[in-house]
């Protein structure tokens, strides 16, 4: 236990330690280089990231523009995430639903979620809904292709064993096929988020009024660099704490499947 604790501390000291690294780098090249003609430093974005909390950028200050990306991020995530599951889990066991929906799907997925924005925005105007469709579709093909392959890698001879056993097929699925394929679904929702993530940004960079993705439009319409390096960051922290979450969730729920590190 003891061994543990010091090596999660001697990870976060060097997590620590990368990332005052980098802000320092930042500083020097904005302070010492011709790039700082045109590149805010650190200070200054740090500064403007703090007086966001307070004045409002456009109709919200910088928590209310995030709570409003994260939702459209969280409800296309989740309902792609189910539509993922069983589509993914229903190609992975059944011979007919692989033959019928298996080619279309790998058609499709090679299509980034950006691609299809100026559709989304054809067929559903450019309200919210397009937006969670635009995040489903980053999530949709992650989850399905990993809930497709942790189901055809299922141990096909515990399978056997349990029809030996005279385990019906309903529990069979629930006992057997569902958790083996959980840690592979787990490790697709992990990027699936974070591709929902992106998706949903860049969503808001058209037809929209709030959100992280609408405050680096406005800071480039603005020619505003520093409030462009501002939606960046909390982009990048809120993608961090978001891949973390999932993690501590994985943990739990698969903690059979977690080797300590």
């Amino acid at each position: 236990m003891k061994a543990k604790k010091r090596i999660d501390f001697e990870k976060m000291f060097y997590a620590v330690c990368a990332i005052a690294c980098f802000f320092l780098f930042w500083w020097f090249i904005t302070a010492y280089t011709p790039a700082g003609e045109t590149t805010p430093g650190p200070i200054e974005v740090i500064r403007l990231l703090i007086d966001s909390f307070f004045e409002p950028i456009g109709n919200y200050v910088i928590t209310g523009h995030l709570l409003v990306s994260l939702r459209r991020v969280l409800v296309g995530f989740f309902v792609a995430t189910i539509l993922g599951i069983i589509l993914g889990i229903g190609m992975g066991t059944s011979k007919w639903a692989e033959a019928i929906f298996k080619p279309v799907f790998e058609l499709l997925r090679p299509i980034p979620p950006i691609a299809w924005i100026s559709l989304v925005i054809l067929f559903f105007g450019i309200g919210e809904i397009s937006k969670y469709i635009l995040c489903g579709i980053g999530a949709f093909t992650n989850v399905t292709l990993n809930a497709y392959t942790g189901a055809r890698n299922v141990d096909q001879e515990l399978v056997g064993c349990a029809r030996m056993l005279g385990t019906s097929e309903r529990a069979i699925f629930f006992r057997v096929v569902l958790p083996s394929c959980t840690p592979q679904i787990f490790a697709g929702m992990q990027v699936a988020l974070s591709t929902s993530w992106m998706a949903v940004l860049a969503a808001e960079m058209v037809g929209a009024q709030e959100g992280c993705g609408w405050m680096i439009q406005r800071g480039s319409d603005t020619l505003n660099i520093t409030l462009v390096m501002v939606g960046m960051i909390v982009i990048g922290a809120v993608g961090m704490l978001l891949a973390a979450i999932m993690r501590v969730i994985e943990r739990r729920l698969c903690s059979w499947n977690v080797m300590d590190n």
